[in-house]
């Protein structure tokens, strides 16, 4: 005989109600964090070597990208269009402090937020010509390494704004949503079990602070979005295609999350 499960079809939307309740209380908990609430960085978690790597600009892999995009900086493009130097002024590191600690922004033309990331290729096509590139394009990845490494040591100050915050909401809820064959969320490794080890590695808080960041296990420099992929691949989930709405959002609520800490570009992290 079949064991009966009475009153499941009655008790479906109760559970689904709860459920909703409950993100929702997460999502506003989340966005509710008063700034200057003391959230460790990444960096708090790594080797002494790996601090030192990342300190000594001599050492650090990252710094590579960093110069490549001051030259950039400096650069008339392939296209003809405009040296970004003759638009915003001769040395990056000089003009461009403060601006990478503001980002995300809200974007009134395109009614919708844009990282630093988005504004370089923004500004790469509309006012230079250039060939479009995905967040990991090498041209795009330099300039925004440049860009955000001028604001180096300065607390991440998003946008506040009204119209940002439906995307800090919807950032939140993808945050705690469980993803993938594992059935984990970003919340459940990066707010629930810092400085714990997942297959010998510390678990780190998440931050968006470092950005363009140096990995190890990448050789490379890296964009947030392609930290996110590797994790989604990583809990077994179909990851958001690049500059997506869903990665837009993510990004929006993680510098949100982040505000008040200061910023560390280019990190290096294992």
């Amino acid at each position: 005989m079949k064991p009966r499960i009475v009153g499941l079809k009655r008790s479906l939307p109760a559970i689904g109600l709860l459920v909703g309740l409950l993100i929702g209380l997460l999502t506003r908990t989340a966005l509710a964090e008063p700034m200057g609430t003391p959230r460790p960085s990444g960096y708090d978690f790594m080797s002494p070597a790996l601090q030192t790597l990342q300190r000594d600009e001599a050492q650090n892999p990252g710094m590579l990208a960093v110069r490549e995009g001051q030259a950039l900086w400096q650069a008339v493009p392939p296209s003809g269009g405009p040296a970004c130097a003759k638009c915003h002024g001769a040395a990056v590191e000089d003009r461009m402090r403060g601006a990478a600690a503001r980002y995300p922004v809200w974007d009134r033309m395109l009614n919708r937020p844009v990282t630093l990331s988005q504004r370089v290729e923004q500004c790469r096509q509309q006012h230079q010509g250039q060939t479009a590139q995905a967040p990991e394009g090498p041209e795009r990845l330099a300039l925004t390494a440049a860009v955000a490494r001028a604001s180096v040591g300065l607390p991440l100050q998003p946008d506040s704004s009204a119209p940002m915050q439906r995307w800090r909401e919807e950032g939140a809820i993808w945050w705690h949503r469980r993803l993938g064959q594992l059935d984990l969320s970003c919340s459940q490794c990066h707010d629930d079990q810092v400085g714990r080890r997942l297959g010998g590695s510390v678990i780190p808080p998440g931050n968006s602070v470092g950005y363009p960041t140096y990995r190890l296990e990448w050789q490379a420099l890296g964009s947030v979005q392609r930290r996110l992929r590797n994790c989604m691949t990583g809990v077994r989930a179909q990851p958001f295609a690049p500059d997506s709405d869903p990665a837009l959002a993510l990004e929006v609520f993680m510098a949100w999350r982040d505000r008040g800490l200061a910023l560390e570009v280019p990190a290096v992290r294992p």
